[in-house]
């Protein structure tokens, strides 16, 4: 069935709905019978919502928006718990940067620690992605952190032994980054994307096990065993809330002070003064959280899915040298008031690292100050969709308030 804005996929007899914002933009097989599988569900509340950058995921879709009454699947809230974007406007110009951007990259690199150090077996030493000896503003916030996470810790002990307190303030790995970005009037931006680093990890990992030997446990089949559920009312629900909460809270104060330290390493290197424009954005997009839709009070899983409630602001990132944006919410009821989360990958990382060549990442990232080797050939802008589709098939989710294109990207 097709709407003039969204089109409508069955999930079989006893499937709830699929909602599709993907006008012009590819969407692969496997995706597809992800998202019948989850829709397919018995506790799916009226719909699944799709947006543009949609892609296979573990158990869930990447690019879903799925609504629950009384349960939640944990793998399809994932083990990046609270994964986002923050984006603050500066009142610097690009006539206010130096020509050569390379002292500005180093610096960020030096105030926020990134990357991961090697998995290899006897490895003792410390992660470099995590704080030798954190900072001040670091103790200040894990003090608002800390009485509850030791709450959590009463029920799962081994997450004590992750690196939380050291992981605060740190990018992380993969596809996480720092930008300087500049908009359509030449404005700096500063743009990060991280979530709740290895402690967001641990605690996903254990419930999405957990479900699933509560699956096991009452001999419930499930069509992928990544969509075990933990019901509302139980202990285990009840535990798992509880410390996806917590770790949605890291993830938006890692961001924050992630955000407060590359400011002043910023004000190392630039010497103009500058300040940040009050309203910085602040969005997860790997989440769970209660909303009231259709006249119920649900849970919502935006699983690489971004708020986009009416006047909202969020910020959908393109890829590695290409456009992102800043938008804002136009509350589309279907959708679930969400948008995109990103470009949205077309072919995973392994694929990427087979296809293409570091002299194919040096083109692509022309003009951008970035790493430009082997490490990060995964992230090459050609395994992404195109940016322009997916906003075009949005256009109902979200209006653009600012474009910007990266000068500086920081990877993990």
């Amino acid at each position: 069935m097709k709407h003039e804005d969204f089109d409508v996929v069955e999930a079989g007899a006893n499937g709830k709905p699929i909602k599709m914002w993907t006008k012009g933009v590819p969407v692969e097989g496997d995706a597809m019978q992800q998202l019948k599988n989850t829709a397919s569900m018995p506790f799916i509340y009226k719909h699944i919502a799709v947006m543009p950058d949609v892609h296979l995921g573990k158990g869930s879709t990447i690019g879903s928006v799925i609504p629950t009454l009384g349960a939640v699947i944990p793998a399809a809230v994932g083990v990046d718990i609270g994964c986002g974007m923050m984006a603050a406007k500066t009142t610097l110009f690009a006539s206010d940067l130096p020509d050569n951007l390379h002292g500005i990259r180093t610096a960020i690199e030096r105030a926020v620690p990134h990357g991961m150090s090697p998995k290899t077996r006897g490895f003792r030493g410390r992660d470099k992605g995590s704080w030798e000896n954190p900072p001040k503003l670091v103790d200040r916030v894990w003090a608002d952190l800390k009485d509850d996470f030791e709450t959590i810790c009463e029920k799962t002990p081994h997450l004590a032994k992750t690196n939380h307190y050291r992981h605060l303030g740190t990018l992380g790995s993969g596809n996480h980054f720092i930008e300087l970005c500049l908009d359509e009037n030449q404005a700096v931006w500063i743009m990060l994307h991280s979530g709740s680093r290895g402690v967001g990890n641990a605690i996903g990992t254990h419930y999405i096990e957990l479900a699933k030997k509560d699956m096991e446990r009452h001999f419930i089949r499930l069509p992928d065993q990544d969509l075990s559920y933990l019901p509302e009312g139980t202990q285990h629900y009840d535990d798992y809330i509880e410390a996806v909460e917590w770790a949605q809270r890291f993830a938006r104060m890692n961001r924050e002070v992630m955000m407060q330290n590359v400011i002043e390493a910023l004000r190392t290197v630039i010497r103009k003064p500058f300040d940040t424009h009050v309203e910085a954005v602040n969005c997860h997009h790997n989440y769970v959280q209660r909303e009231h839709h259709f006249g119920k009070n649900v849970l919502i899983t935006r699983k690489g899915a971004v708020s986009a409630k009416q006047g909202q602001l969020g910020i959908i990132p393109g890829s590695m040298g290409a456009k992102s944006f800043i938008v804002r919410g136009k509350g589309h009821p279907e959708s679930f008031d969400s948008c995109s989360h990103g470009a949205g990958r077309t072919m995973s990382r392994t694929a990427a690292k087979k296809r293409f060549t570091i002299e194919d990442q040096i083109a692509a990232t022309e003009g951008v100050e970035c790493r430009k080797d082997a490490d990060v050939i995964d992230e090459i802008p050609m395994a992404y969709k195109d940016i322009d589709a997916v906003m075009q098939a949005q256009e109902s989710l979200v209006e653009v308030v600012h474009t910007l294109k990266q000068v500086v990207c920081v990877k993990g």
